[in-house]
């Protein structure tokens, strides 16, 4: 979560001293009647990562980064599920959600919106260059990734029954990515935000595509769903309360940015001035790396 892309040439930002990008086994938690999380543990680059068991079927929510994590899903998804018939889905096309699903079974359907999967091949082999060049342990991660291609497309929503608990996979436009895809499980009132909701993660607008005005309207949506558990891209899993913190500081950014612009400030001088402020008004907050980023982003959205 720590990494910048900025517009013009995608840059990654990475704190050496953080830990490989590992998915953990060993700490899978139940957070309902048929969903368990494999967690993030707060590891930058490291997602957290959905199973949801039905009695005729399973869907995977993410992979982890590369075939390494890939494998240690698996075999988390083998100790909560038995189901053969496999469903697999990706949050948005950024390598530590995308890549680890090349070593699952070929029979499993894999399954993503339409707008995300033109993005992958489109942007995916340039973020994945960029990642390999964080650190030893990324490049091997990495090492021969495959963006896994989807098996079906959808354009705005589906509807998949895993026997006894049903899931709903839909997108609502443009926010962290263009192809951004939420998981709501109905019958356990459950919602996977992908970096669409963090916890203790400041919002990342990483390129000319994603839009901050949107992300507020989109959260606003999301809210309207009133769901019991929140399962954020990165952190901790959390209730509805989280989207609203998300919203506040998106609106926060928003409105300074703004008010900084109509007063005359450059989208530099406005970045430097803001990342401060935030960076001192969210202490526990991480990423303040990406708050630059973030701000020339409503700087240019800003009338």
């Amino acid at each position: 979560m720590k990494y910048l892309l900025l517009l013009a040439a995608p840059v990654v930002l990475w704190a050496q001293s953080d830990p490989p990008p590992y998915v953990q086994e060993g700490r899978t938690a139940q957070v309902s009647e048929h969903v368990w999380v494999i967690p993030d543990g707060r590891v930058n680059l490291v997602p957290n990562i959905g199973i949801i068991v039905g009695s005729k079927a399973t869907l995977v929510v993410d992979s982890g980064m590369g075939d390494r994590n890939g494998q240690a899903v698996l075999r988390e998804l083998r100790k909560v599920s038995e189901n053969t018939d496999l469903y697999l889905t990706t949050t948005h096309f950024h390598p530590e959600h995308v890549t680890g699903f090349h070593v699952f079974p070929a029979g499993a359907k894999l399954i993503r919106p339409a707008i995300q999967q033109e993005e992958l091949p489109a942007k995916g082999p340039d973020l994945i260059a960029s990642f390999s060049r964080m650190s030893p342990a990324h490049a091997e991660l990495l090492k021969g990734a495959v963006l896994r291609p989807a098996d079906m497309v959808f354009d705005s929503s589906v509807e998949i029954n895993l026997g006894g608990v049903t899931v709903r996979l839909f997108t609502l436009g443009t926010a962290h990515t263009k192809g951004d895809n939420f998981v709501w499980v109905k019958e356990d009132g459950v919602l996977f935000g992908g970096d669409v909701i963090t916890n203790r993660f400041f919002p990342i607008l990483p390129d000319a595509d994603s839009n901050g005005k949107n992300w507020i309207s989109i959260l606003d949506r999301l809210a309207a769903l009133r769901p019991r558990t929140i399962v954020p891209g990165h952190g901790e899993v959390d209730g509805i309360d989280i989207i609203a913190r998300e919203r506040g500081i998106l609106q926060a950014l928003q409105s300074r940015t703004q008010k900084l612009k109509s007063g005359g400030a450059s989208a530099e001088d406005a970045a430097k001035i803001l990342s401060e402020e935030f960076r001192a008004s969210y202490p526990k907050y991480e990423g303040a790396g990406l708050l630059p980023n973030d701000i020339k982003k409503f700087y240019a959205e800003a009338r």
